[in-house]
């Protein structure tokens, strides 16, 4: 049976595809979530008035990849030591959050936030919240498989966070 997680980790142009080209993905959705508007617009995000952050959902076969799997490729997508934004992208719209569905997700995300910080790899604190999940809105279909679609754009977009991933997983 499929489950979903939910990411917010910067621009949601950059999330979807290191986990869509994973086994066990059955789809990842851009779209916004942790706000207080109803089917926001990407105009109303980007203004900062609804509270929504953008993400993936990820709709998932936890008999082939795990939860904690996830939570593994979701730490080396971020700076988990930036809370206003990722990379070029500035605001409380690009804040890194673990939306969990449920206790198992929250213990789990837990655990792998524990983890590390007490890997000693980031100098400053792991400020990546873990909160409950809240309505999931899909994007509009412009933002949807992004890097598929704006190849040349998606690059220019992904290059920073590249040299982050680069010199902090590597």
């Amino acid at each position: 049976m499929a489950e979903t997680a939910i990411f917010a980790g910067g621009c949601f142009w950059c999330m979807v595809q290191p986990f869509e080209e994973q086994p066990g993905i059955l789809n990842v959705v851009s779209g916004y979530t942790g706000g207080h508007v109803a089917n926001p617009t990407y105009e109303q995000v980007c203004s900062h008035t609804t509270g929504h952050t953008e993400a993936v959902q990820i709709t998932f076969d936890p008999s082939v990849i795990s939860y904690d799997q996830l939570l593994d490729i979701y730490w080396q997508q971020t700076d988990p030591t930036d809370a206003m934004g990722q990379f070029q992208d500035r605001g409380d719209n690009y804040r890194p959050v673990i939306f969990v569905a449920d206790d198992a997700q929250k213990q789990a995300a837990i655990a792998s936030k524990a983890q590390l910080e007490a890997s000693g790899r980031f100098k400053e604190p792991i400020v990546t919240k873990i909160e409950p999940a809240k309505p999931f809105y899909p994007a509009e279909e412009a933002h949807q498989e992004f890097y598929k679609h704006n190849p040349r754009r998606y690059a220019m977009e992904h290059a920073q966070r590249q040299e982050f991933i680069n010199k902090n997983w590597q």
